[in-house]
């Protein structure tokens, strides 16, 4: 079993109907599915490899030596108990965000530059994703845009889009350690550039992990917490993981087109009358945001009946 791979760019010609059904069917069976031909340009996804690269063995590497993943794996190995570290990822992540770029790596030539254009060119893929998800629920097109830019004035972007840049280096006891644990993600629409020749990410497929396998230049979308509460949960969020590995440095760019922290959400309209009753309370994204600080790694339910409703 494998994971749906869809040609982006049939959505534009004869297989219009064909794409935005294998799409439809990625989102209620996977919530996970790569994108070939997704209209971002090559020569840039080239640069965004070597860059965010150089930046990890430059700015990076050292310092995760001494990091507390690190510390902590050696005390558990010197304890020989069989235990496994539990609540820590063997990762290396810093996040750009619009207005954080004075904390952007500095020590890269043209990482800024770079990054910034990939950023555009995926919130505009975003854009694109999400008008197909409403074109797909039966939605008013923009829909979900709209929802996420709640107070928008003068076109200007509400919503959270950040871009976590991570990489899982080769770790001696990968037996003893997670990559990443085993959680959904908060928010919207997740764009993922994944390493291409060292896999690790896994998604839960009825009960079965199932590898992401490393496809080059593809993106890996995958719909979070907040689109499966906008569809009344006919797509679902996917739970998903990482493994560390004993070797090669694991590269993964993900972006996150979230809700704004002040945007209400709830099941859409139409999405409500296909089963006729909300499964899911109208909140905001901030109060939602709290909870799943502390249970991110929890199961999802819970979390949808602690956050305080509208």
């Amino acid at each position: 079993m494998a994971i749906p791979v869809i040609d982006f760019s049939k959505l534009n010609g004869e297989e219009r109907e064909k794409t935005l059904s294998e799409i439809a069917r990625a989102c209620e069976e996977w919530g996970f599915f790569q994108l070939v031909n997704h209209g971002i340009p090559l020569e840039l996804l080239n640069k965004v490899k070597k860059l965010s690269s150089d930046c990890y063995k430059t700015e990076r590497e050292e310092a995760f030596k001494t990091s507390n993943p690190v510390k902590l794996l050696n005390e558990l190995v010197q304890k020989n108990s069989g235990e496994k570290l539990e609540n820590v990822d063997w990762e290396d992540v810093f996040t750009l965000l619009d207005h954080n770029q004075n904390e952007w790596p500095s020590n890269t030539s043209g990482l800024k530059e770079t990054m910034g254009e990939y950023r555009e060119e995926v919130r505009k893929l975003a854009s694109k994703m999400m008008e197909v998800m409403d074109e797909n629920l039966g939605l008013p097109k923009g829909y979900i845009k709209k929802a996420f830019n709640e107070g928008m004035e003068d076109g200007e972007e509400t919503a959270f889009f950040g871009t976590k840049v991570s990489h899982y280096p080769p770790c001696p006891h990968p037996e003893l350690v997670n990559g990443l644990r085993a959680h959904t993600d908060a928010g919207g629409v997740v764009l993922l550039f994944q390493d291409d020749e060292y896999d690790g990410l896994q998604v839960l497929k009825d009960g079965e992990w199932i590898d992401v396998q490393p496809l080059p230049n593809a993106i890996v979308i995958n719909t979070g917490d907040q689109i499966e509460v906008l569809s009344n949960g006919r797509y679902k969020s996917a739970w998903h993981r990482v493994l560390a590995r004993e070797e090669g440095n694991r590269r993964s760019i993900a972006s996150f087109y979230n809700p704004s922290y002040k945007a209400a959400i709830g099941p859409a309209a139409v999405a409500e009358e296909e089963g006729s009753e909300k499964k899911y309370p109208k909140f905001v994204f901030g109060d939602y945001m709290d909870v799943y600080a502390n249970q991110k790694f929890m199961p999802k339910e819970p979390r949808f009946l602690a956050v305080k409703s509208l």
